[in-house]
């Protein structure tokens, strides 16, 4: 056995880590490919619960939470619920570090993915508006923002880990990997509702069908807490913490000293943020509400277009190791706004435009998504670099796609579908001026 560095483990340990080290009592070193595989796998759980609550966002909620409304001004309540979860994520940052700090990365991922498995299960609980009142719609938004505090909570720093201590000819492989959880989580999501909207009338669907899938995410949450805790409880995770790649410095003293560089880490990944919803989230609502066409078949073809977007974002890695992360993201933001200049004609044209908005969106987003992740993180002091990268994801999310697509409805319900383009095109110019405001970014050679 190879000599290990000797790290302090924490007193407290949560049952879930004793039983990781009991399976792994040899403590031989995790290979980048565990590594690899448990975030992806992590990153599965958390877009698959996200997808989940979207998908009923559009289909279920405004019928079930909100029968009072008309069918859009219902589906505009149901997505201003959608965007609590992306505002209580720096909440959760917050509290979570705390956590960190007193109990360990273990108990805090612990933690958190109960928290959100939790929160995605009990939704699947809620009474109909029609049963409970008000009461429901106060649940809702509690359950909402319990995901929003976990999804905070749950980083650990492993995306941004791989990208930094990647072979330096190759950051841009290791920083797509975490991303492939987003088309994965999509694609189980899509295809579960698919089957659901699919199989049962309506009334069967509406009254109790559409809860099995919140169901299946807390397993789901289950299995990735196992994957995580795998590699955070390795000596190495804990030397790498000792060393403070990995320590969670105060919120407060992190944007003190380095917000703008949380601000332009936000604002670098904007265009893709905001199209991973203006793609995914707004078509499902738009084809649905004014369009004849049955959910299930519209499901099957986002989840086609989700193993695109799988490919693409492979395809972003490769594209990254030849011309470089800055290259790729401003490349992406200028076809972006060039998409935004014909995506609302297409998504208006009947099926076959659908399809073809599908899946020129879904290529372009995997190019753009694929290196979206910790952008900026190789730029924080080391200090400060595991909460800088934390904030700067919740600051992205949110500015870049928690409202958008209640932006993009609302837009293109009063204006048009053209709106949802200048939306879309807002994204992609925001991204080109961090990019460019960023002088360190353009001068690293990747």
């Amino acid at each position: 056995m190879t000599d290990q560095p000797a790290v302090n483990v924490p007193a407290e340990t949560t049952d879930a880590e004793d039983d990781v080290r009991a399976l792994h009592s040899d403590e031989h070193g995790v290979s980048p490919g565990e590594i690899a595989i448990g975030v992806i796998i992590g990153r599965t759980s958390e877009f698959f619960d996200f997808f989940v609550y979207a998908i009923a966002s559009v289909l279920v909620f405004p019928q079930v939470f909100f029968p009072f409304a008309d069918p859009l001004t219902g589906t505009l309540y149901s997505f201003g619920f959608f965007t609590l979860a992306f505002l209580a994520r720096p909440v959760g940052t917050l509290v979570f570090t705390k956590i960190d700090e007193a109990y360990g990365r273990g108990t805090k991922l612990t933690v958190a993915l109960f928290l959100l498995g939790g929160s995605t299960a009990a939704i699947a609980f809620l009474p109909s508006y029609e049963r409970l009142g008000v009461a429901t719609l106060v649940l809702l938004g509690i359950f909402r923002l319990g995901q929003g505090v976990a999804l905070g909570g749950s980083w650990d720093g492993l995306p941004s880990l791989l990208a930094l201590n990647a072979p330096e000819r190759q950051r841009g492989w290791y920083a797509m990997l975490p991303q492939l959880g987003a088309p994965l989580g999509l694609i189980v999501a899509c295809l579960l509702f698919g089957y659901f909207t699919l199989i049962l009338p309506a009334e069967d669907f509406l009254s109790w069908g559409w809860r099995y899938p919140f169901f299946v995410a807390f397993a789901i949450n289950v299995v990735a807490l196992f994957a995580r805790l795998r590699i955070v409880v390795t000596p190495e995770y804990a030397e790498m913490f000792q060393t403070r790649t990995l320590a969670p410095a105060p919120v407060t003293s992190t944007m003190r000293h380095t917000w703008r560089l949380v601000l332009l880490g936000a604002f670098a990944p904007l265009a893709s943020f905001a199209m991973f919803h203006v793609v995914t989230v707004f078509p499902l609502s738009w084809v649905h509400l004014f369009t004849d066409e049955s959910p299930s078949r519209f499901l099957f073809i986002e989840a086609a277009a989700g193993c695109l977007l799988f490919v693409t974002i492979i395809a972003s890695g490769l594209l990254a190791n030849r011309f470089g992360r800055r290259m790729v993201l401003a490349g992406c933001a200028v076809l972006i706004a060039a998409f935004s200049g014909f995506a609302p004609q297409l998504l208006g044209a009947g099926r076959g435009g659908e399809i073809a908005y599908m899946i020129t969106g879904f290529a372009l987003l995997g190019l753009c998504f694929g290196q979206a992740s910790g952008s900026l993180s190789s730029e924080f002091p080391l200090k400060h670099r595991y909460t800088g990268s934390a904030l700067t994801t919740d600051l992205a999310w949110l500015f870049g796609a928690g409202f958008a697509p209640l932006v993009a409805l609302f837009l293109s319900s009063r204006f048009g579908l053209v709106s949802s383009g200048a939306y879309l095109l807002s994204g992609a110019l925001a991204t080109l001026v961090a990019l460019a405001a960023n002088q360190e970014l353009a001068r690293r050679s990747e």
